[in-house]
């Protein structure tokens, strides 16, 4: 657990609720922006086609990222994991 709490510290931080919705909102907006970058820099010609797989590994390793965040921080505010 102590593992998950130095990877995931965002998701055991949300002692009340204020810190909850903060934290749930990070993980949720922060993969949307990177897509939306994400999505401008393939468009552009020269970088796009140099650099857009790599910059699509990172979202998506990213995505993944928030994605379990997200859930430890649900069950983390629901009490199911401490």
């Amino acid at each position: 657990m102590d593992i998950l709490k130095k990877i995931f510290p965002l998701s055991f931080n949300a002692a009340d609720t204020k810190k909850f919705v903060i934290n749930l909102l990070i993980y949720i907006l922060a993969p949307t922006v990177l897509g939306i970058v994400t999505g401008i820099i393939a468009i552009i010609p020269i970088i796009g086609a140099i650099i857009a797989w790599i910059v699509g590994a990172i979202s998506g390793i990213f995505g993944l990222y928030c994605l379990v965040g997200l859930i430890l921080l649900i069950l983390v505010y629901a009490k199911v994991i401490k």
